[in-house]
């Protein structure tokens, strides 16, 4: 399957820009329930026991704050808080990895916060921590996300020896007005140097994430950190819109409103963004995502063989996800987990329990079958009947009636192609996949939820 071009439809686009989820699960976590406890996490830990292993670690800590961000932080320049959370970190490995003993992880990856928060020292001690706990392929998958603002060019050294092979920088906007309004200056020329030290230094991969939609941007200046973002060669993209909700992030509140631009505005750079993009080579994942056609993302969509989980897109969807650390989310065997959320309750319940799981949960039949639809979509933009009719014993037609009477709308549109036994997501449809994803979503369809999500475009 060749990648398609994505199609721009301004008046679709602007009807069907409504709030909706991001499927990086399904359910979403709106249905995580405290009832759902850490006996069923275990059940759920070996109910697949010889699946490949992903880990995700949150690293909660900043040294700044950065105004538009709706992250789990914790802002300190106190460096032993560090040390402290990483006592407590090896507390929940221990009392975890037993389970896992069997597994091989083929996939880590750090977020934050600002996981290179970390010194060099704390460093080597989280990943020997990991690699004593856990058995690790030979060949693996090991990124991190950086913050090139608070990072020393050598640390890049320190991190590839540790044995990571990706990195996710956040740069957000290279120009210098845009990053004092949001409280996120940096050095650009740094930024390019990291790039070189880091292909030199033989990382394979490297993602750079982008924010439109922030306090002073206008299409002439995010165009400008577009060209000067594609002159570093990155093999991926993350383009993300910023979602202004200052009622839950309070820190949102320091941004001034009348400095973002205009809902017309911000579509507009969404579009020159794609057209930029797909026109110098880049491959439109879905939603906030591009990379180059070469690289294990764009081959996979083009085969039909995308997955989606809490960390975005992946090409290891046969893995277990297991969530280390202060709210941090597992995905395994058929059920999700979180951990608890606020790093006082991470610490106190690890006191009295020896672990942090927080609450959950446990996918039934129609789940599976739904996320598997919504997956498919998603992902690949296709979904042909047959996988799920053989894969779940049922017919198509019958079990998603009610569905497909509300994907009729996307049809007429022009946006879904659908025959007796297949569903294709046109070009000018990609854009709104998440719409069209909705449409299998019966929680949404239970509950009227779609204010607590932020909008697809």
């Amino acid at each position: 399957m060749q990648a398609e071009k994505i199609v721009w439809d301004q008046a679709l686009i602007e009807k069907y820009n409504y709030s909706g989820p991001r499927y990086t699960s399904y359910p979403t976590a709106l249905e995580f329930d405290e009832a759902f406890g850490f006996d069923q996490f275990v059940t759920a830990a070996g109910q697949y026991p010889a699946r490949p292993l992903s880990l995700y670690v949150h690293i909660p800590f900043c040294h700044k704050l950065c105004y538009y961000c709706g992250c789990n932080k914790v802002i300190t320049r106190h460096q032993h808080k560090a040390d402290h959370y990483l006592d407590y970190l090896e507390r929940e490995i221990r009392a975890l990895a037993p389970r896992f003993a069997d597994r091989t992880v083929t996939q880590l990856h750090w977020g934050g916060g600002t996981p290179t928060y970390l010194t060099e020292t704390q460093t080597r001690r989280l990943m020997s921590m990991l690699r004593e706990h856990f058995h690790f392929a030979e060949v693996g998958e090991i990124s991190i996300e950086v913050d090139p603002r608070e990072i020393e060019l050598s640390m890049l050294d320190v991190l590839r020896d540790v044995g990571f092979n990706r990195i996710s920088l956040g740069v957000q906007d290279f120009n210098k007005s845009v990053q004092e309004a949001v409280n996120r200056e940096q050095d650009n020329d740094f930024i390019h140097a990291m790039l070189a030290r880091a292909r030199a230094l033989g990382f394979s991969s490297t993602n750079l994430d982008l924010i439109y939609g922030l306090p002073r941007q206008t299409r002439e200046s995010f165009r400008h950190t577009l060209e000067e973002v594609l002159g570093t060669e990155p093999a991926r993209l993350s383009i993300f819109n910023y979602a202004h909700l200052p009622s839950r992030f309070a820190a949102q509140r320091k941004l001034k409103e009348e400095e973002m631009p205009a809902p017309r505005e911000k579509l507009a750079m969404l579009q020159e963004t794609i057209e930029f993009l797909t026109g110098r080579g880049y491959q439109f994942i879905g939603m906030d995502h591009f990379a180059r056609p070469d690289d294990e993302l764009a081959v996979a969509q083009r085969e039909g063989k995308l997955h989606r989980n809490f960390q975005g897109y992946t090409t290891q969807g046969e893995c277990d996800l297991l969530g280390l650390g202060v709210s941090s989310i597992s995905m395994l065997g058929d059920a999700y987990s979180q951990n608890q959320k606020d790093l006082k309750e991470y610490y106190a319940q690890i006191d009295t329990l020896g672990h942090a799981q927080w609450k959950g949960c446990a996918l039934n039949r129609d789940d599976l079958i739904r996320r598997d639809v919504i997956k498919g979509l998603i992902c690949n933009f296709r979904l042909d009947f047959a996988e799920i009719e053989q894969r779940y014993d049922l017919r198509f037609a019958d079990y998603f009636a009610e569905d497909l009477a509300l994907l009729k709308t996307f049809v007429d549109d022009g946006l879904v192609m659908l025959d007796e036994g297949r569903i294709e997501v046109a070009p000018t449809g990609h854009l709104l996949i998440r719409n069209i994803c909705m449409c299998f979503d019966v929680y949404l369809r239970r509950k009227a939820r779609q204010q607590q999500f932020s909008r697809v475009i």
